[in-house]
């Protein structure tokens, strides 16, 4: 007579010990899917173009620029990021043109489209890691607690990176109704985490289901996978296409800039709003994700070629994952939508804001809590022909919100800083 558990498989034993923030492995039907997948070759999913996974370069060059005093300086804030005070009372108005999306930080987007709600990649835990006393800590609070938004219809996750797919938050989304949409292969981790396979919508790239009267479709994107100590690149990531009876919007999940931006947008384009990663990019991982102005010209394509729709610069501000300075996504966004004569939103966190409305949150509200880049703060003109100052006056009826928080230094995260505190 054996004892409890002594008939498993050094391997089964292993699995068991196997930290539950890594999650699980897709065995079984799933296995067996993911294998019958055209995205899946010589033991692997592949990318839609070839793309380098790990950093190129020198890792002595990448080590020099991580621990270089004066750059370790200017990739975080020097003051509280500002994040907006009454987004539970603004959410609980129904969009007056039927669209609204709410950036909650990092690629995390509240999505209110024809009368469903969507939640995008939300990170609700305070680092994103595998281990709550270790890796990139948040820069600011999240804007409401996850237990009082309310219910969401469907959870969208675009891959199972930490900084997308969080632990704790899957977790506590787990004990709702709530639907999640995920790519193939992330379910086995929401399995172990407590999420029923009858609430699982996974797909591979270019499948959809529907939730209500939404069609949510995963479309390509040009990242990789991995949770554990060994990036097997047995789950899918995706980027996503929402279409609604009025309203489509899309989100880029994690991707570097390739072709196939253009074949998503003839497919299911133009788009009331695209959500596009611009922020942690790097020349040592230029394959995996997109500048600001790679960014732009993925919306452009999104959109057909030209300036249509809204952007949403996501994937910035709230973790800090590269090299480059905390700001410089900002910024960068700016100057490309005016080079490219695109509207653009730049809601502070927790900031609701209609696509459709007269007016957007235009207000670059992260200049007083950075610093000065060495050239000064540039001042492109917008598509209306102004770029608002930061703190600009409120008006969340027409989205021209630039954010209501404290003007004070470290209170409600007010823009405040002191000004010698600004200098570079």
């Amino acid at each position: 007579m054996t004892g409890t558990g002594s008939d498993r498989s050094p391997r089964a034993r292993l699995r068991a010990l196997r930290p539950e923030s890594f999650g699980a492995d897709p065995t079984g039907e799933r296995l067996a899917r993911i294998r019958r997948s055209p995205n899946f070759a010589d033991g692997i999913f592949q990318n839609p173009e070839p793309a380098r996974r790990g950093p190129s370069g020198s890792g002595v060059e990448l080590a020099k620029i991580y621990f270089d005093k004066d750059g370790r300086s200017r990739r975080a804030p020097i003051g509280g990021i500002p994040v907006h005070p009454t987004t539970l009372a603004d959410l609980a108005r129904p969009p007056a043109t039927g669209l609204r999306l709410t950036w909650m930080g990092h690629s995390g987007v509240l999505a209110e489209i024809d009368g469903h709600r969507v939640l995008f990649d939300p990170v609700w835990g305070e680092r994103c890691s595998p281990f709550p006393f270790a890796g990139p800590k948040r820069l600011h609070p999240v804007p409401v607690p996850l237990a009082a938004l309310g219910p969401v219809d469907v959870v969208v996750i675009s891959h199972d990176h930490y900084d997308h797919l969080d632990l704790p938050t899957i977790k506590a989304l787990a004990t709702t109704d709530t639907l999640f949409a995920v790519p193939l292969g992330v379910g086995a981790h929401l399995e172990r985490w407590g999420v029923p396979a009858s609430r699982l919508r996974e797909l591979d790239w270019n499948e959809s289901t529907e939730v209500g009267e939404l069609r949510l479709t995963a479309t390509p994107a040009r990242h990789f996978c991995g949770r554990g100590l060994r990036n097997r690149q047995m789950t899918l990531w995706a980027s996503w296409v929402v279409t609604g009876p009025t309203h489509r919007i899309f989100h880029s999940g994690d991707t570097g800039y390739f072709s196939g931006f253009k074949d998503i947008g003839a497919s299911h384009g133009p788009f009331d709003a695209t959500m596009i990663q611009i922020g942690a990019y790097s020349e040592f991982w230029a394959d995996i994700h997109m500048t600001p102005a790679e960014g732009m010209r993925a919306h452009l394509d999104l959109q057909g070629g030209g300036p249509a729709g809204v952007m949403l610069p996501i994937h910035w501000g709230t973790f800090n994952l590269a090299p480059h300075p905390w700001a410089e996504p900002g910024e960068g966004t700016v100057e490309a939508a005016a080079g490219a004569s695109q509207r653009v939103a730049l809601p502070v966190p927790g900031q609701p804001f209609e696509p459709g409305a007269e007016r957007l949150p235009e207000a670059p509200w992260w200049r007083p809590v950075a610093r000065i880049p060495a050239g000064g703060w540039r001042e492109p003109v917008l598509t209306d022909g102004h770029l608002p100052p930061a703190g600009a006056a409120v008006d969340l009826d027409t989205g021209a919100d630039a954010g209501r928080a404290s003007d004070e230094p470290g209170k409600d995260g007010g823009l405040g800083a002191p000004e010698a505190a600004r200098t570079p």
